[in-house]
Formats: C-alpha cells, structure tokens, sequence
C-alpha cells in the first residue's frame, strides 16, 4: 500500500484530500488504518501507561525514533504531526459520515494526545449538546478557562454558556455571557450568530450593564476572577501582535484587557506575563 517512504504527515495529507473531494467515507478508512497503526507502534515501544501521560505525542515520538523498529513501513516513527490531528481529521471524517458517535470517541483521543488543545475540548463539547450530554458540554467548556491561549477560545465557550443558559430560560445569564464574549472580541465569526438570535431580547447583551452581568456570571458559578483569565489570555496576544509590528491590534487587545480589570490590575498581568517570559529566555 505505502512505501517506505511514505510518512504520517503524507498519508494524513492524502486523508484530508479525500475528505475535500468528498470521499469521505475513503478518508475515514484510511485515517481508522492510520490510528490502528499508530496506537500499535505505541504500545509496542512504549512499556507503560504512565509513560504515555507523561509525554506530548512529538515529544513521545522524538524518543521513539532513537528505537529503531525493524519493520514499520509507514515510517509512524518519523510522523511530523502530532496524533492528535490523526484524531481531529478522522473525527471530522465521521462527522462527515454522520456517525457522530465515532467522531466524539475520536474527538476524546485527540483530547488525550493534546489535553491543552481547546479547539479539541471545544469540537467535543459541540458533539455532546448533540448528544444531550449538557453535563459534559458544560464542563468541558468549562475547562477552556483553564487552558486558553487564544482569544477565540474564550469567545467559544462563553457563547457555550449563553447557549446553555438560553435553554435553561436563564436570559439574564444568557446575556452576560454574550457581553463579556463580546468584549473578549466583538468581530469574533462563533459569536455573530449568537448575537443576532439574541438582539431585541431578554438575552441581549445590551439588557445589562458591566456590574450587572459580573453579577448574573458569578450567581452562576462561572469561575471566579474569569475576567483575569480573560484579560491575561487578550494581554498574551497583544504582546504577540506587538512583537510581529501590529502595533494597532496590540493597543486595542491591550484596551480591552484594561477594561475588564482595570488599569492597575492590567498592569501587574503585563508584569506577570513579560516575567514568564524572561523566565523562559533564562532556561
């Protein structure tokens, strides 16, 4: 089938080629193969299970190509991409098939292979309010508090809330929701339609002010000093966009977090961050 050499990156490639000319129950075949394979050439040179939690899969395999394996021909020690996409891509796969439950136990080995992988716990929570699994969908948006490092993770799962507290005829926490994910980022694609079914109603964002909607989240248990996180989350990006010269979206991300926190409490976060910072440039 594949020659010697032919790589995991390769045949995830050729993958999501099918899954784009619409074959996607080929691509979902080829991408089963691939885990099949990859999950065995794991548990072949990998003697224990705590090993395995304790590595990220490039990790993992950058120790692995130093065990030269006799006969391996996909090459899966030479892999390039993480099992974690493996995982992602086949989940769509199914998705594409209409098997939605094989997509979420995809889903959860791609959260297994990349626990801090959001858009992974965001895709799953997804597949659970499918599935009418709320408890699950909640805490796995939930976990996205935690884990964020990008803005639109955020908005994710404060929209996830807002959905939520819109089924459970809960309007006022439904709109504060929306308001803080519109102030994490207002041009954000996941919150426009969120926004535009809320406009005119008791959900509106627009219904409450700051106090007020701090008010409804924390009455829901929504985690405390979630502005923090959302503010060090904005902070990290503004000083990646400074850094690249995007010195407008680093002031406007930079504003933003102020809001949120205000000023005093925006200034020690820069602080905290820029010191993570010169802490990695000494290691």
């Amino acid at each position: 089938m594949s020659n010697a050499r032919t790589t995991l990156s390769d045949e995830l490639l050729r993958a999501e080629g099918l899954l784009i000319q619409g074959q996607a129950e080929q691509s979902r075949e080829l991408l089963s193969r691939l885990a099949e394979d990859a999950e065995e050439y794991v548990d072949r040179n990998c003697p224990t299970t705590d090993e395995l939690q304790w590595f990220s899969f490039p990790t993992l395999f950058e120790r692995l190509a130093y065990r030269r394996v006799e006969r391996d021909p996909r090459e899966l020690r030479d892999v390039g991409e993480p099992l974690d996409r493996l995982y992602a891509d086949l989940a769509l796969a199914n998705v594409h098939c209409g098997d939605y439950e094989s997509a979420a136990v995809a889903l959860r080995q791609a959260v297994r292979w990349n626990p801090m992988g959001c858009e992974h716990r965001l895709n799953l929570a997804d597949l659970c309010r499918v599935a009418g699994d709320m408890r699950e969908y909640l805490a796995l948006s939930f976990s996205v508090f935690e884990r964020a490092s990008e803005a639109s993770h955020l908005v994710r799962a404060f929209v996830n809330f807002a959905e939520y507290f819109v089924a459970a005829e809960m309007p006022r926490a439904a709109a504060a929701a929306l308001r803080v994910a519109r102030r994490i980022d207002p041009d954000d694609r996941s919150l426009a339609a969120s926004l535009e079914h809320a406009a005119g109603t008791e959900a509106d964002p627009d219904t409450l002010t700051d106090e007020e909607a701090t008010q409804a989240l924390e009455a829901e248990g929504l985690p405390d000093g979630a502005n923090a996180e959302v503010a060090i989350c904005l902070l990290m990006c503004a000083s990646d966009a400074a850094a690249m010269g995007q010195r407008d979206v680093a002031t406007n991300l930079t504003i933003r977090a102020r809001d949120l926190v205000g000023e005093k409490a925006a200034k020690a976060l820069l602080s905290l961050i820029h010191e993570g910072d010169e802490d990695d440039a000494s290691e």
